[in-house]
């Protein structure tokens, strides 16, 4: 499993999302995952066994987005991904979208 594929499979069922870029009409609600780093932190005999996955979850919401980005911090949590920022990023004025940003990473066993 891949961060970008637990990422979706929690937040799919709660509002559209898409990986980089909403590619159709975005809804007034919705989440984008960008992916940002995949890091070997962990050695066991000089070779990498682990690597870090992170990324940045996206929220734009047109409305109030405190109960979503509740909800979604929940699953995070309970799905065991470390959150290692969250921050709200601003009003988009020519969109009208709030952003808020929430930064994920998880260990993961490196695939050979």
């Amino acid at each position: 499993m891949s961060l970008l594929s637990e990422l979706t499979a929690i937040v799919s069922p709660l509002i559209p999302v898409e990986t980089g870029v909403f590619s159709e009409t975005a809804p007034d609600r919705y989440a984008v995952i960008t992916p940002m780093v995949d890091t070997f932190e962990l050695y066991t005999d000089d070779k990498p066994r682990h690597e870090i996955q992170e990324a940045r979850l996206s929220l734009f919401d047109k409305g109030n987005y405190t109960a979503m980005k509740n909800q979604i911090v929940r699953n995070l949590i309970d799905a065991d991904f470390t959150i290692t920022d969250r921050r709200y990023i601003g009003h988009e004025d020519d969109t009208g979208y709030h952003h808020y940003a929430i930064d994920v990473a998880k260990n993961y066993e490196l695939e050979e």
